[in-house]
């Protein structure tokens, strides 16, 4: 058996010979797959991480966007959920402050809704639960002057104002794969599982790729972070089985045109004690949600419902002297969230914690399954994944990644701004409005992206305003890009500041840079 093990070494997509058998398989690339892989790289195990998809593409690239502890979380007693949450805030903003900043958030008081002192009690806990450094903390505002109550029907007189996160989601998780991959990982995008089953106390894993068809891989510990699709990889697995599941909720958000004057984000009350956030988006836009929905069905089969968009415009139309209506919505989408399935009836009330189900008979390979979870808190999971499967590799060493940068984050003090200034002293030709665009996106990676440039007639082919095709050539080759949408939508959001001519462009131009160019991939 050891033989036959020992032959199955393909080269991996990502330019790793894959040896076998492996530590860990990891099935799932969104943030809890994607932050698995990376934390267990670095404790040093041989790593690899199948995704049907392109990494991000189902709920982790359809989430709100933010870094948060789940102020209305309080109101359910999750208060240890809070906290950790709350914690992991400040980790990551440390971590990743190119693509996470602190954003204020407004909160119109609302009598109707929840009193003042309920408010205030819940906003006190915020400010001292997770030991806050960084961010400023609650105030008390008064709406009837200042730019914060000047959107706002003359009815709402006070607010509260307080501090979380904004997070570009999509490059989160493209970054901690990014970093599994450089730490040893495989990454593999594009590679749906297909079954798994226990042979001689090793996982037979078996995969289907979309450029290399079947293949079969060995592993030591599997780890099943599908997400929505949690249970049908479980389905998947000979001998397992789980009392566990998850519950299918989905949360659509609308994009408008932004229709205030400053950096703040709102979050209105609701009639029926959810709460909406108004977020400021992509400079010109906002971004509105989200709903909660049971869905039924497949995850891939959630589309936005127009009751969807009039709840959500309804509750922003009761706040804001703004009227909207569905014809300024230029955007929409909706996310589908595996929340761990805690038998409460109302689908807002369903527990945002996460729990690991550990399949490990004895002497056999052990299988954990993550049902739920956060994007705030994906980081604290895959270090609490890896402790559950530390006891059954010998050499996994111990946790690292609390302190640590993600790639394009190790600028002195996580000062963005400082930072964007020695971007555009290094590049005095690049306009202003590229120049942030990639430091948000890359960090100090930038000059990776940038290379030998000296102009902008160096960076090839301009697609909008701040898109060349420079940087759409570096995530073809450095970040598992292939496809139009995972450039436009999930690498960036160009897409959504393109016209459909400039689209049709760039896929134009891209259908003929694949068929010409032989790209690399990530390693």
């Amino acid at each position: 058996m050891a033989a036959s093990m020992s032959a199955e070494t393909p080269e991996s997509p990502v330019g790793h010979s894959i040896q076998s058998p492996l530590d860990l398989f990891v099935i799932g690339g969104g943030i809890n797959g994607a932050g698995i892989a990376r934390d267990a790289a670095g404790r040093g195990l041989r790593v690899a991480l199948c995704e049907k998809d392109d990494l991000a593409q189902g709920t982790s690239s359809r989430s709100g966007k933010l870094i948060h502890g789940g102020l209305r979380y309080l109101e359910y007693y999750e208060f240890r959920l809070v906290r950790e949450a709350l914690i992991e805030r400040e980790v990551l903003l440390e971590s990743a402050p190119h693509i996470i900043w602190p954003m204020r958030f407004l909160l119109p008081h609302s009598p109707a809704d929840r009193p003042a002192w309920l408010i205030r009690l819940g906003l006190f806990l915020y400010d001292h639960l997770g030991g806050r450094k960084r961010l400023p903390g609650t105030r008390v505002v008064n709406l009837q002057s200042g730019i914060e109550g000047e959107p706002l029907h003359d009815q709402f007189i006070k607010g509260f104002e307080y501090s979380d996160c904004w997070v570009d989601d999509s490059r989160l998780v493209v970054l901690n794969a990014l970093d599994a991959s450089e730490r040893g990982a495989a990454i593999m995008p594009r590679t749906a599982f297909e079954h798994a089953e226990r042979v001689n106390n090793l996982w037979k894993i078996t995969v289907e790729c979309k450029h290399t068809g079947q293949r079969d891989f060995y592993a030591r510990a599997l780890v099943n972070a599908a997400g929505p699709w949690v249970n049908h990889v479980i389905d998947n697995i000979d001998g397992s089985s789980s009392t566990r599941s998850v519950r299918l909720v989905k949360g659509s958000h609308i994009v408008v045109k932004k229709f205030w004057q400053g950096e703040h984000a709102y979050l209105l009350q609701n009639a029926d004690k959810r709460v909406i956030f108004v977020n400021p988006y992509e400079q010109h836009y906002a971004l509105i949600g989200t709903t909660d929905i049971p869905h039924q069905g497949v995850p891939q089969s959630a589309t936005v419902e127009s009751s969807e968009t009039d709840y959500l415009i309804k509750t922003v139309n009761r706040y804001f002297r703004k009227t909207l209506s569905a014809d300024d919505i230029v955007y929409s989408y909706t996310g589908v969230r595996p929340l761990y399935d805690d038998d409460t009836e109302n689908p807002s009330a369903v527990t945002r914690d996460y729990t690991f189900d550990l399949d490990s008979a004895e002497n056999q390979a052990p299988l954990l399954s993550v049902f739920g979870g956060k994007i705030t808190t994906f980081r604290k999971l895959a270090e609490q994944a890896m402790e559950r499967i530390r006891p059954y590799i010998a050499h996994c060493e111990s946790s690292w990644t609390s302190g640590q940068k993600l790639p394009g984050g190790d600028f002195p003090d996580a000062d963005f701004e400082a930072f964007l200034q020695s971007v555009t002293a290094k590049y005095p030709w690049l306009d202003s409005r590229t120049a942030r665009h990639l430091a948000h996106a890359f960090g100090t990676r930038i000059h990776r992206v940038i290379g030998s440039a000296s102009n902008t007639d160096d960076l090839g082919k301009q697609f909008s305003e701040i898109f060349y095709a420079q940087e759409a050539v570096y995530l073809l080759q450095h970040e598992w890009a292939e496809t139009a949408d995972d450039i436009l939508f999930r690498r960036s959001k160009h897409g959504l500041h393109m016209s459909d001519l400039q689209r049709r462009n760039f896929e134009r131009w891209l259908s003929g840079y694949l068929a010409t160019e032989q790209h690399a991939h990530p390693g």
